[in-house]
């Protein structure tokens, strides 16, 4: 084999073992479903906040991942409709995962809305 031949033969190989890395390239991490997003939303405020929360009022995907308002039972009270709801705003990144939370409104489960949106 002339010096020529094992150069391009050793070229060859190169550019097949490169072909063969990019054919096996990981696969893209697949993005989470809304009901995913809403199910594991709802699981880390009700853990990191210690109150459960009743339903999810509010839900769009934004430019850094998704926005929730979750409604939260804050205070029981008897009767149920005396109860205190928090309407809390929730931002996850695109994958689901809680960045940031607060609390927007405060209310008794009984009352309605004022305002018209």
């Amino acid at each position: 084999m002339t010096n020529k031949q094992e150069t391009e033969d050793t070229e060859k190989a190169e550019d097949t073992e490169k072909a063969e890395k990019t054919e096996k390239k990981e696969p893209e991490q697949r993005r989470p479903r809304p009901t995913e997003v809403l199910r594991e939303a709802r699981g880390q405020l009700e853990e990191l906040t210690g109150m459960a929360a009743e339903s999810v009022s509010s839900f769009e995907r934004t430019e850094d991942g998704w926005s929730l308002q979750v409604e939260v039972l804050e205070l029981e009270r008897v009767p149920d409709t005396m109860s205190l709801l928090g309407t809390y705003q929730v931002d996850l990144d695109p994958d689901g995962m809680l960045t940031g939370y607060k609390r927007i409104r405060r209310y008794e489960r009984g009352r309605s809305d004022g305002k018209s949106r």
